[in-house]
């Protein structure tokens, strides 16, 4: 097994840097094996890759990590048991949070996930004008208390919002949020925060759902659902129209490329460097594309915690950036673009 850098979460879990993402079992990209799903997930572990970020919302996706789990119990391979660490989301329609209410949705998670912990709970709350999410929270914080939940976290707070949950003296662990070189919103108010409370910050979307890579330096706009035919591909390519548009990414597709090319790896790995290297990154979520070959780039991926991006490098991709739009006046804080204003 590959030795790959870790994060302390507050309550002592320790994750990959590279987290592996489920999203993609949620149906939004196509047909999944299941059965296919969990035979491609040791191949992660033999890399070292031991995390992975789910929700009760991704479909199968609780369900699959459960299988896989059980299979490794099933061949006592005790040491990859007890080196796996599984997050997932708590994600209810806004409405009554009682105690009942939550806990029979944690104790759905720990029995499709096979466990009698939860390695970390990411809460998620669509209507910031529904206060439930405080007693939500408060609850979690009570199972968490039992053992039911060593982690407690959030999923696309915005920087005033985890404030609030802080100051009722909740104790938060992390905050997950869209964060890449296009959407630069977390570097506005949200890490300045999250560091000085040691929240760590897991960043999504950060190779853009596979747009920023090779693949599209130099390609034409992709538009309409043939084109953009996973959730990944519409929804980072709307990103990038409000960012600055197609051609404005072209360049700094092509500005990424030289610097991979100097430092021997892929865009990708550029992209996602630039993001570890940034404050209050606890780490970035790669999304898998399980059970479908050739489309898992897991070495790949691990090529980006060798890179030592320079100066230069920096100033280089900014030199781009700083002609985009204003996402933060354009968009909102971080995870503003799941709600209504």
């Amino acid at each position: 097994m590959a030795t790959i850098p870790k994060v302390q979460l507050r309550e002592g879990l320790e994750i990959c840097r590279i987290l592996n993402g489920l999203w993609q079992l949620s149906g939004n990209h196509g047909h999944i094996d299941q059965e296919k799903a969990v035979q491609s997930m040791p191949a992660y572990l033999e890399c070292g890759l031991t995390t992975f970020d789910m929700a009760d919302i991704y479909g199968p996706a609780e369900l699959v990590y459960g299988a896989f789990y059980k299979k490794l119990l099933a061949k006592k391979r005790q040491e990859e048991v007890i080196n796996i660490q599984g997050l997932t989301k708590y994600v209810p329609r806004p409405g009554p949070m009682t105690r009942k209410i939550v806990e029979e949705a944690i104790d759905s998670s720990l029995n499709r996930m096979g466990l009698n912990s939860l390695d970390c709970v990411q809460f998620h709350w669509w209507d910031y004008s529904d206060k439930r999410y405080l007693d939500a929270l408060s609850h979690l914080s009570d199972l968490q208390a039992e053992g039911k939940i060593l982690e407690l976290s959030l999923t696309n707070f915005d920087t005033e919002h985890v404030k609030e949950i802080v100051n009722k003296g909740i104790k938060i662990s992390s905050n997950q949020v869209q964060y890449s070189v296009v959407d630069r919103r977390p570097m506005m108010k949200m890490a300045e925060f999250c560091e000085s409370q040691g929240i760590k910050l897991l960043t999504y979307g950060t190779i853009g759902g596979g747009l920023i890579s090779e693949k599209y330096l130099g390609a034409k706009e992709p538009r309409g659902s043939e084109e953009l035919n996973t959730a990944s591909l519409d929804k980072y390519k709307k990103m990038i129209d409000a960012w600055g548009g197609w051609n404005l990414f072209q360049e700094l597709l092509q500005t990424l490329n030289s610097i991979a090319k100097v430092h021997t790896c892929t865009i990708a790995n550029v992209a996602t460097k630039y993001i570890l290297d940034m404050p209050a990154v606890g780490g970035v979520i790669i999304g898998c594309r399980l059970g479908i070959p050739g489309a898992e780039h897991i070495k790949e991926n691990l090529k980006s915690f060798d890179i030592r991006l320079t100066p230069d490098d920096i100033n280089k991709i900014e030199s781009v950036l700083k002609r985009s739009s204003d996402l933060m006046q354009a968009i909102g804080d971080c995870g503003d673009e799941y709600r209504e204003k």
